[in-house]
């Protein structure tokens, strides 16, 4: 018998994701149309406008920007429409919502083009702890990803984990 230590985790075929060696650097803005409107209530078309031709746009080149309204105030679809033709040549990306529907809509992206043809038939760990803001519903769209090719899929660390999926054989 050997007193040899034998590290069974990296010799097995676990495979570890963690979904913030996948987020995007850059900015994450909101923008806050309630400035724009009429006593914060509604959208006189003209002066709108003339609050998006007056705006410095270039302060969001390469920006995560969230477009929000937070009053309470009905808004046409046409003016978040009308902001996105000016912040489109120069945002990242531009979402209606708050920064939780922009992130999510920014890892919707992420890992819908994930290649996961190195996870085919692996145990699956999904690190869990993200020090950067990791929307819920990002490990949701990647368990309804993995689990149709992976053989398990875990939560949290290599020591502690917590078992979600097993394929049947």
């Amino acid at each position: 018998m050997s007193d040899e230590i034998v590290n069974r985790v990296t010799n097995s075929q676990l495979e570890t994701i963690d979904l913030e060696d996948f987020y995007p650097q850059g900015e994450r803005t909101i923008i806050d149309i309630k400035k724009w409107l009429f006593q914060e209530l509604i959208i006189k078309e003209s002066e709108f406008r003339g609050h998006l031709k007056n705006h410095d746009w270039e302060q969001y080149r390469n920006h995560f920007v969230a477009l929000t309204c937070s009053c309470d105030a009905i808004i046409p679809s046409w003016v978040f429409m009308l902001i996105s033709t000016y912040l489109s040549p120069l945002a990242k990306k531009i979402v209606v919502g708050d920064l939780i529907a922009l992130e999510t809509s920014i890892f919707y992206e992420i890992i819908a083009n994930i290649n996961t043809d190195e996870y085919i038939n692996k145990p699956i760990i999904i690190k869990g702890c993200a020090n950067k803001p990791i929307p819920e519903n990002a490990y949701i769209q990647l368990v309804d990803k993995l689990q149709p090719i992976v053989k398990s899929i875990m939560f949290g660390e290599a020591c502690s984990t917590v078992p979600l999926f097993k394929s049947v054989k």
